[in-house]
């Protein structure tokens, strides 16, 4: 173990030469505690959100037969035709709708995909209702573009279901857009079909967009049928879909995601992607087109071990001094909660200087579970063990 864990925040400046939106950004939690953890030894991570699967051999064959091949050089701004083709053909199937390859557009990763959709419509005297907590970046994007973030609490208590209700409550004159992001990170939380329904309907009724990140699409570890907003709304007007490859098949690092939408949203975004990233790399979208067009077996094997963990983890969860959990459905996160008023982000700091163990505090999604520490089971089953054979103790001894 270190001595003395340095905070790197401690050696930020405001240097004149940034732009002032710069300061919408924070330190991502999730960044800082593992570039703590980096200065230790023996630490186990139950902090980064990437699945510890290798990626299938048929998308890494792929992969490389694209580079042999001399498929380096830029594709169309929209993406490689075949990927497009095999997402068109893919989500009209699993979503029983009549889509165009014009609905789609590759970016890199869900980040650009994103930022892209969040980015490009923020603006000042536009508000967003975004949840909380949720995933880091949305924020940040909208408040460094002039617009508004309205949160929308989720309690644990309640599973951190969003109530459709609130939301449509909160739909005031300014409000612009909805974010939504089911399978949640951090939470794991997944909405049912009634609530996404019920808040895309209502958006298109009042003619605001909503924003869905679906990347977790495929990971639903309960007997449900995963309710897409491609799925909820009669048309893709008021839609913008993000997902991408990284979760479902391993690929994080290859950084393939897409967008989905209206033929005018995706021409527009098409534009402003070519002053972002231009395009894709090319040898992992042919990639993608063997993850979809291929064996897919290999999603089925990762769900067992995932739904095995999940079950594992609420158990030791629900054993572990001072944390109260509840059963996540989908991704591979929970958000258990501390007693009220408890620092989280304390918390996470001295256990992971004290036994080792990275979770990520919740105040790093959001501002209303500072009490919270988001724990990935995106790790082994062993590490997961191992972890709480740690935390357990530590925590008996805490005095909240």
């Amino acid at each position: 173990m270190a001595d003395r864990i340095i905070d790197p925040e401690e050696y930020e400046t405001d240097e004149p030469m940034w732009n002032p939106a710069m300061r919408a950004i924070p330190m991502p939690g999730i960044r800082k505690m593992v570039n703590l953890a980096s200065q230790m030894n023996d630490v186990i991570h139950l902090s980064i959100g990437q699945p510890n699967f290798p990626t299938p051999q048929h998308i890494v064959d792929a992969h490389i037969e694209a580079l042999q091949a001399g498929q380096t050089g830029y594709t169309m701004d929209a993406g490689l035709p075949e990927l497009l083709t095999a997402l068109c053909e893919y989500y009209s199937e699993r979503y029983d709708r009549q889509l165009t390859e014009e609905n789609f557009m590759v970016t890199t990763g869900a980040t650009e995909a994103i930022y892209l959709a969040l980015s490009a419509t923020a603006a000042p005297g536009r508000q967003f209702l975004v949840p909380d907590p949720t995933f880091l970046l949305y924020a940040p994007l909208i408040r460094m573009n002039g617009g508004e973030v309205k949160p929308i609490p989720t309690r644990a208590e309640h599973g951190h279901q969003l109530d459709p209700q609130e939301v449509i409550d909160n739909i005031g004159m300014r409000t612009y857009g909805i974010v939504l992001n089911s399978p949640s990170n951090p939470t794991g939380t997944v909405y049912p079909r009634e609530t996404v329904e019920a808040i895309v309907q209502e958006a298109a009724y009042r003619g605001i967009h909503v924003f869905s990140d679906e990347v977790y699409d495929h990971l639903i570890l309960d007997d449900m049928e995963y309710p897409s907003v491609i799925r909820c709304t009669s048309d893709l007007d008021h839609v913008v879909v993000a997902s991408s490859f990284s979760k479902t098949f391993s690929m994080a690092g290859l950084r393939i995601g897409w967008l989905i939408s209206s033929q005018g949203h995706i021409r527009k975004l098409r534009r402003y992607h070519m002053f972002t990233t231009t395009v894709a790399n090319t040898p992992a979208q042919w990639a993608g087109v063997a993850a979809l067009r291929g064996d897919r077996s290999c999603i089925d094997e990762m769900l067992i071990d995932y739904r095995a963990r999940r079950d594992r983890l609420v158990q030791l969860v629900s054993e572990a001094p001072h944390l109260t959990g509840y059963w996540p459905q989908g991704a591979f996160y929970m958000l258990p909660s501390l007693p009220p008023n408890v620092d989280g982000t304390s918390v996470a700091l001295r256990m992971l200087e004290e036994t080792g163990v990275c979770t990520v505090p919740g105040d790093a999604f959001g501002d209303s579970c500072p009490n919270s520490l988001r724990i990935s089971y995106s790790t082994s089953m062993e590490q997961i063990e191992e972890a709480f054979e740690r935390m357990i103790p530590w925590l008996a001894k805490q005095k909240f």
